[in-house]
């Protein structure tokens, strides 16, 4: 268990490596001047000349690199910040710190700041819809796989998958004309201003329940494929033949080994909504990090592009390794493998 423990840790950690540095290539080589990006569009060449001089933005690209993964690390201080460079940048942990990502441009402040306002909106977003989603598909996907070919089944199966064919801006539009604009019942927008008419937990209840559609849908149709084909297996049947009762052939014997190719599912589904939700969120104006990500896009924040979607790889591999030491937990021949 533990040396596939620490497999796991050095993969994720090369993995992340790499992918760090083609982010930094990709966003280094976008189109336009770093330099020119940062004063923006009305600088002088000698303002762009002169910054770009001292951040050794004409150092090469690995040089480049391993200077901006020293600064997160907090090994190499960032010079974007200080009255040297006339920005009006500060920061008030200092230049060199763990976690400094720079400072985004779009809001004049250290992106460790900016994250902070939006990243605890985002996990709480994660957080409900996760913890209805899981619940949810498992116990509709494990009904439908026990009953396969039942009128139950056909209706889950039938639901789940038209469900799962409809974009999430469709969903959240069709929820938002029913709940908000005709019946009135809930906000159609959730700024999570605790000033408004609407509570906090009203304007959660939208963006929410546009997420579990989305993912109980596609989850559910994982869980009940899995369980279909686990009650096929032999032991299945001989436990039948023992005369099990069904509920106890479910618990003891089909939902542990049902659940190994869900669990990754599962976990794609929090990467997903941490991560991924940019449309849900500037659909509903809500506060967090996928609207955070489309706005950063659209103002060309290079630095912030940069920080959000490092948090998204890290989310993503962190994903993948959870995954598998769930498939180690879940089934004992990968632990004697």
């Amino acid at each position: 268990m533990a040396r596939i423990v620490l497999n796991r840790l050095g993969q994720f950690a090369f993995i992340l490596l790499i992918a760090s540095f083609l982010l930094f290539a990709v966003t280094e080589f976008s189109p336009g001047n770093v330099a020119s990006k940062i004063l923006g569009p009305y600088a002088l060449e000698s303002q762009v000349r002169s910054l770009s001089d001292r951040l050794g933005l004409d150092d090469p690209l690995f040089t480049r690199y391993l200077r901006w993964l020293g600064m997160l690390v907090g090994l190499v201080p960032n010079e974007l910040g200080g009255p040297a460079t006339g920005l009006g940048l500060s920061d008030p942990r200092g230049a060199q710190y763990f976690g400094n990502f720079g400072f985004s441009l779009m809001q004049g402040r250290p992106i460790v700041d900016v994250l902070a306002d939006r990243f605890g909106h985002t996990v709480t977003l994660t957080v409900w819809a996760i913890g209805l989603t899981v619940p949810i598909s498992l116990v509709l996907g494990v009904l439908a796989g026990m009953t396969e070919g039942s009128a139950l089944d056909r209706i889950i199966s039938v639901t789940t998958v038209s469900l799962t064919s409809l974009p999430e801006f469709v969903v959240a539009v069709l929820l938002i004309f029913v709940f908000a604009a005709s019946l009135g019942w809930l906000p159609g927008t959730s700024p999570l201003d605790p000033g408004d008419r609407w509570s906090v937990g009203s304007q959660l209840v939208l963006p929410v329940a546009v997420l579990v559609i989305a993912s109980s849908a596609y989850v559910t149709r994982i869980v009940r494929s899995s369980v279909v084909d686990t009650l096929a297996q032999p032991f299945v049947r001989t436990a039948r033949l023992k005369g099990l009762a069904p509920m106890r052939v479910a618990m003891l014997h089909v939902l542990r080994n049902a659940m190994i190719a869900p669990v990754t599912v599962i976990l794609l589904q929090i990467n997903w909504i941490l991560t991924g939700v940019v449309v849900v969120e500037a659909i509903f104006a809500y506060p967090g990090i996928g609207r955070l990500m489309l706005e950063a896009a659209l103002f060309g924040d290079i630095y912030l592009i940069q920080a959000l979607t490092l948090i998204a790889l890290s989310v993503a591999v962190t994903t993948q390794f959870l995954g598998d030491l769930a498939y180690v937990l879940l089934d004992p021949r990968i632990r004697v493998a």
